[in-house]
């Protein structure tokens, strides 16, 4: 059986690998993430994947697909801290071919301590991803005020029910 060519045309080509953390995901060349020039610590390694897996759905993880061994949590600033408001630079708007603010998403890098006592995020280095070109960096703020490692506020935790009389 063949396909027509338009078919043909909608069909992704995917890729399938094997990561430590996430075990077997598939994925299109669109879904990649390149960080043109690469990262903080991570210098070679520019082809990224965003994942989030279900029993931790706050976080967003940066697996490396040049190097299956290697996964960045991150998570969505604005929703852990409500003021938080960064003024990208310039070179990065440019840098990045941000029109728009729909153009981009921003993840800030989580940090946990060990023995998972206190999980911190750099507010002063966000990931600013451009979501129309899949293109992104990580990026100091310039006089922002804010720090590498900002806490992250635990939530209360709920009250204990009232016995019943």
């Amino acid at each position: 059986m063949s396909l027509s060519m338009e078919s043909e045309m909608d069909v992704k080509q995917t890729t399938t690998l094997e990561f430590p953390r996430f075990g077997a995901c598939a994925f299109a060349d669109t879904d990649v993430i390149e960080f043109p020039w690469g990262l903080p610590g991570f210098p070679n390694l520019r082809r990224w994947l965003a994942l989030t897996i279900e029993s931790a759905p706050n976080f967003i993880w940066l697996q490396s697909i040049d190097d299956v061994a290697v996964a960045i949590p991150t998570s969505d600033p604005y929703a852990i801290f409500a003021d938080y408001s960064p003024k990208l630079p310039p070179y990065v708007v440019a840098a990045l071919d941000i029109a728009s603010a729909s153009d981009f998403t921003l993840l800030g890098v989580v940090v946990v301590s060990e023995g998972a006592e206190e999980m911190t995020m750099n507010l002063l280095a966000p990931v600013v991803i451009n979501l129309r070109t899949h293109k992104a960096r990580q990026v100091m703020l310039e006089n922002s005020g804010y720090s590498v490692r900002e806490v992250i506020p635990r939530k209360p935790a709920a009250p204990a029910a009232e016995p019943a009389p």
